[in-house]
């Protein structure tokens, strides 16, 4: 009879502990928001069109959430009040938002800042948008912001440069939490944008971990160091609690390719009665290959002498295919081979994990963050007709062969830190650990000079990237003036990996009775398309930095805002580098802000850059061993040339603008700026090889005594001048969001310091590609529109981004090439149950490319679509469900 009594006794127990809660919620004007969510432990309900609700909790309540489409999140703690006003905040715009980046005072918001800062809700955009990589996501919400999927690049096919204002990917700092992120380990030496330059793998870093990304375009050396010429790119991680989120979404391009599958999981919880909290993300990805090389483009050669072959394209003449049909071929001993080179984006397998720890105690709170990512990826060399017996083997490939080059990227971090009140200072120590490690193996390819023993796979080594930070930094707010100081020490750690010896070696070379060296046989030692790191690339170095700074706001009135910054930093190897910054706002009027800043700054030349080698080996002149590819500044061979050793980059910067909110909802920001790099570190082209035929003798003679017949190297080598303007605009209308953005710039070579004993030699110093690639490799305009609308449960984006043109060069071999302006439409449609979201959409509904390239820049008229703009995707259709669960 007791045990039926007592779920009665708890019911009454319930009911007696049992407390009615109303309220109101609303937005940010003020406005009631109705069919927002009110959910407890036990029960849940929804506000009425007035946006008030009335809702039983019992004891077991300690909190409720409250969620609305188009909103955060909100929990609300319970307290003896039995009434509660909930202001809910725009996810999408919050027009207000407090920054971090950029100052070290709080409370400034993006809009009353000294210098430009976007702020990108990252978590709604990954519900709405069809991007699902970060670099993507923000190449299609920031207009100053580029970043493209290479094609048949090596390892830049694996790890997608970005950058702002058309600089350097290496121009930009990263910082997570505030806290300076590692690059990675791999130099694009492909001729690329950002050739030459060691940038931050962004996609390491997992979108469901990311709760807003501040984007600071302005110099900031005095206040960050090193890398932040260009600006910084600041990721804030999600702090949620009693929130679990999960999404999956598949897609597919409308070719039937590049098919996408990926799951996202973020959860929150508290820990502690002080309010700490731990937050966890997983999230794993697969994106197949696409295809986008010409059709069509056929080879017929004569199997027995293997040399008979000729290339036709039968697109435009079907007179001509039919002429040349199968039986025909057959009866003459011919064959025809498709040849369809791969060439599109790379296959990629990506997988990650991510935390953020707070546990506040007493004034003092522990912090932690950091994660792993593991990425495997599958890019694609150039194709090795069968007829070329020098690099292939036609017992093992009798109809050629492309080769992959196959990746293997481990990405780690790890930041812990301790934050203390002492008195009226806040203090920070922080320790930030960070890896990257790139193996490459090479596979579908050969060792020629091994013949019919020749594996078909090799491992050819790697790089691997360690960086530690060390910072201390102290703030206090007094009245008016905020001051803030520091110290931070580095240390950077850059090794290359040899491969395996069938990877780099030639086993046809002979060395003959008087010592010469020859290869009587032509055949090319390797593996072929990728050939490995020899034992001679093989390197470990290190280097450390000390630096400190001072940073200092001061509100001289009202009105005025003053900001100044001052950064001493001393590098181990090659000495001390000063920047300075002062930048100051005013208000003209509660509405109208006008602001502007002076710096200078730097960038520090890499280890990569100081140090990475890919040297192989062939034949000189006089028959014996030489070399040839990328050699160091400290190397014999650059010293003979008179190229110097490697420098810091050194900056100014200028910017002047406005903002202005003329009503609550409605605010634009305009922003000039002017950043002049002098000493700019750039990769020379390949010295021993002259496209004019000019002064090749002369400079055999130099490199040839030394063991090589070619060689290139890193240099400061030009001056650059970066102009530009930048324009920010939101606007809100109850369930209406129109955002415009607009970046115009212009990046101009106005200096080349070619040394004196390459006078004559300036095209291979700095080749007219790697000039384009600065000048008009990014676009000069880009521009985009989005606008979403949300009606009851159902929520729309409509965005379309402006590509300007873009330009590239193929010297020697093809001409300059103006690829015009594109627009590319982005739609989507989401659908709201509480708590899934259904989303399916397009990118690039209407399937725009790149023009395609003329005959001269296409490889023989192979490649269709040069990696510019919008990149090679075309459009691409997904499905999305995702879940925002309030949990306890």
């Amino acid at each position: 009879m007791i045990k039926y009594l007592i779920p009665v006794f708890l019911l009454i127990a319930g009911a007696v502990n049992a407390q009615s809660i109303t309220g109101k919620v609303l937005d940010t004007n003020n406005k009631p928001i109705a069919g927002a969510s009110i959910i407890g432990f036990s029960s849940g309900t929804t506000t009425k069109e007035d946006g008030s609700f009335a809702i039983t909790l019992t004891s077991k309540d300690k909190h409720f959430t409250v969620s609305s489409v188009g909103y955060d999140t909100y929990t609300q703690v319970l307290t003896t009040a039995g009434n509660y006003t909930i202001i809910l905040q725009s996810s999408l715009h919050n027009l207000n938002e407090v920054v971090l980046v950029g100052t070290r005072s709080s409370g400034r918001t993006r809009l009353n800042t000294v210098a430009p800062v976007d702020v990108f809700n990252i978590s709604k955009l990954q519900t709405q948008s069809p991007q699902n990589d970060l670099n993507q996501i923000l190449q299609y919400v920031s207009p100053s912001f580029n970043s493209n999927r290479q094609s048949s690049s090596d390892g830049s096919e694996h790890i997608d440069p970005a950058s702002i204002r058309g600089l350097g990917p290496d121009q930009l700092l990263v910082l997570i939490n505030g806290k300076r992120r590692h690059t990675t380990s791999l130099v694009n030496n492909q001729g690329t944008v950002g050739n030459g330059s060691v940038g931050t793998d962004l996609n390491a870093i997992p979108a469901s971990a990311i709760e807003r990304i501040e984007v600071l375009r302005d110099g900031a050396s005095a206040q960050y160091g090193s890398d932040a010429i260009a600006g910084v790119v600041n990721i804030v991680l999600k702090q949620n609690t009693h929130q679990l989120f999960a999404s999956a979404t598949g897609g597919i391009t409308s070719r039937g390719d590049g098919g996408l599958g990926q799951l996202n999981l973020n959860y929150g919880t508290g820990l502690g009665k002080n309010g700490g909290f731990i937050n966890l993300t997983a999230e794993g990805s697969y994106r197949d290959k696409t295809t986008r090389a010409q059709n069509n483009n056929l080879i017929i050669f004569d199997q027995s002498s293997l040399n008979n072959y000729f290339a036709y394209d039968f697109t435009d003449d079907p007179a001509a295919s039919r002429k040349y049909d199968d039986d025909m071929l057959k009866s003459k001993g011919l064959k025809r081979d498709d040849f369809n080179f791969q060439i599109g984006d790379a296959k990629i397998k990506n997988g990650g994990a991510f935390f953020n720890l707070s546990l506040p105690f007493g004034k003092s709170e522990f912090y932690a963050f950091g994660g792993y990512n593991y990425r495997r990826g599958q890019g694609f060399g150039f194709r090795r007709l069968p007829s070329d017996a020098t690099v292939n083997v036609y017992s093992i490939y009798p109809d050629g062969f492309q080769p992959t080059t196959d990746s293997k990227i481990q990405d780690r971090s790890v930041a812990v830190g301790l934050r203390q009140q002492l008195g009226q200072w806040h203090a920070d120590l922080s320790n930030t650990l960070g890896d990257n490690r790139f193996d490459y193996e090479v596979d579908h390819t050969v060792n020629a000079s091994l013949q019919d023993a020749s594996p078909t796979s090799f491992k050819a080594g790697g790089h691997e990237f360690l960086q530690n930070t060390t910072n201390f930094d102290i703030s206090r707010r007094f009245r008016n003036l905020n001051l803030a100081f520091g110290a931070e020490f580095r240390v950077d750690d850059y090794r290359i990996r040899a491969g395996e010896e069938a990877s780099w070696k030639n086993y046809a070379l002979v060395t003959n009775p008087d010592g010469t060296v020859s290869n009587p046989s032509g055949l090319a030692g390797g593996s072929q398309s990728f050939p490995g790191f020899s034992p001679d690339n093989a390197i470990h170095k290190s280097r450390s930095n000390t630096g400190v700074y001072a940073d200092a706001e001061y509100d001289v009135t009202s009105k005025w805002l003053l900001s100044g910054a001052a950064r001493l930093e001393h590098y181990s190897d090659f000495g001390t580098a000063f920047s300075g910054k002062l930048a100051t706002r005013y208000k003209l009027s509660s509405v109208f802000n006008v602001r502007g800043a002076f710096s200078n700054g730097f960038r520090a030349p890499s280890l990569h850059q100081q140090y990475f080698s890919y040297i192989s080996t062939d034949i000189l002149p006089n028959n014996t061993l030489g070399q040839s590819g990328f050699f160091t500044n400290e190397s014999p061979v650059a010293k003979a040339l008179g190229i110097p050793t490697l420098k810091q980059e050194t900056s100014l910067n200028y910017s002047l603008g406005f903002t202005a909110q003329p009503v609550s909802n409605f605010n634009v920001s305009v922003d000039g700026y002017l950043t002049e790099i002098k000493n700019r570190i750039v990769l020379t082209g390949s010295f021993g090889f002259d496209p004019n035929g000019d002064a090749v003798e002369s400079i055999q003679n130099i490199i040839n005594p030394l063991g090589a017949s070619s060689a290139r190297f890193f240099s400061n080598g030009v001056d650059t001048r970066t102009m530009g303007i930048d324009v920010v605009a939101d606007y809100t209308l109850k369930a209406f969001t129109a955002s415009l953005g607009l970046n115009i710039n212009k990046n101009k070579i106005t200096g080349t310091h070619v040394p004196a004993s390459l006078k004559g030699q300036e095209q291979i110093f700095f080749s007219p590609n790697d000039s384009t690639l600065i000048t008009e490799g990014t676009p000069r305009v880009k521009a985009n529109l989005s606008l979403t609308y949300t009606f009851k449960k159902f929520s729309v984006l409509l965005r379309n981004v402006y590509f300007g043109e873009v330009a590239r060069n193929s010297f020697p071999y093809g001409e300059v090439q103006v690829h015009k302006g594109k627009v590319v439409t982005d739609l989507s449609l989401s659908y709201n149950v509480k708590p899934f979201t259904f989303t399916i959409g397009a990118n690039n509904l209407l399937d725009v490319f790149p023009d395609k390239q003329v005959y001269g820049n296409s490889y023989f008229g192979v490649f269709k679509y040069a990696s510019v703009q919008m990149g090679t995707l075309g459009s691409f259709y997904f499905a999305r469900i995702t879940m925002n669960l309030p949990t306890m």
